[in-house]
């Protein structure tokens, strides 16, 4: 079951994360933390952590960024800036890992980002290379695409004139604090020139890059990046598959990762 963990970031600031570890509990399983999508939160990643480190013998950790699920909710006067996953990536990660006691000089983890969560693992592995052991990352965001901030657009008339807000609030304690904070940022003109290639270079670890061919929110040209600027990565490119592999083809996407972990081609 998921639990709140009081975590102190870097800038001093207290906040509640939700979390919970899945998978084989032994302190000597390899170690996947799991970062969820612009919308995500533990709870919506349903069954696939679980099933992924079960079928890897993986011990897992899934949480909740802040504004997310049951963790601290943004509060409704403050806006994300642009540098929002860059904070994420090196400011709240490495304090809930401090909070959880896990030493990632030692029990150095793998990252399997979704989406957002994808960008913020790279951020993270490029900011500390020798504390990541491998990442994985799904539909990630490298740069900014005409067609992501149209379906994000989309996304924004669905909340507003759909039930998507209450199906969001099944997830989320405060679905508004997820959804504004998420879209809002992407929608700003600002966002526009926000852009993380020139940190690709500096991840040392395997990679995995998996994107859907009918992805709604990204072309293949983000993983075709990735691959340009960090030689050793590997890329999945998945027929009938959209904007979540991990949904659309979850097996296909365990066998890869069971691949770039055993160190199979």
């Amino acid at each position: 079951m998921p639990e709140l963990s009081a975590v102190t970031s870097t800038s001093g600031s207290q906040i509640a994360i939700e979390c919970a570890f899945v998978g084989n509990r032994a302190p000597s399983a390899p170690l996947m933390v799991f970062l969820h999508e612009g919308l995500g939160s533990v709870a919506m990643w349903r069954d696939f952590p679980a099933r992924l480190c079960d079928a890897l013998g993986l011990r897992g950790l899934v949480y909740s960024r802040p504004g997310y699920g049951r963790s601290t909710p943004r509060p409704h006067g403050e806006s994300w800036g642009v540098d929002f996953m860059h904070r994420q990536a090196c400011d709240v990660l490495p304090a809930l890992l401090r909070t959880l006691q896990i030493d990632t000089n030692h029990d150095t983890p793998w990252l399997f980002g979704h989406s957002d969560g994808g960008s913020i693992a790279l951020i993270h592995a490029a900011s500390f290379p020798q504390q990541v052991a491998g990442t994985i990352v799904a539909a990630p965001h490298l740069f900014v695409e005409d067609l992501s901030v149209a379906s994000i657009a989309r996304t924004r008339e669905a909340y507003l004139n759909t039930d998507l807000r209450s199906k969001l609030a099944r997830f989320h304690d405060d679905a508004d604090s997820a959804f504004w904070g998420w879209n809002d940022i992407w929608l700003n003109p600002a966002f526009r020139a926000w852009n993380i290639e020139d940190l690709l270079p500096y991840i040392v670890c395997p990679l995995l890059a998996i994107q859907g061919i009918d992805d709604e929110y990204g072309t293949m040209a983000q993983i075709d990046v990735i691959a340009k600027h960090v030689p050793q990565t590997r890329r999945l490119k998945l027929e009938h598959c959209g904007h979540s592999p991990h949904r659309d083809r979850p097996d296909a996407v365990i066998e890869a990762v069971a691949a770039i972990i055993s160190g199979r081609r």
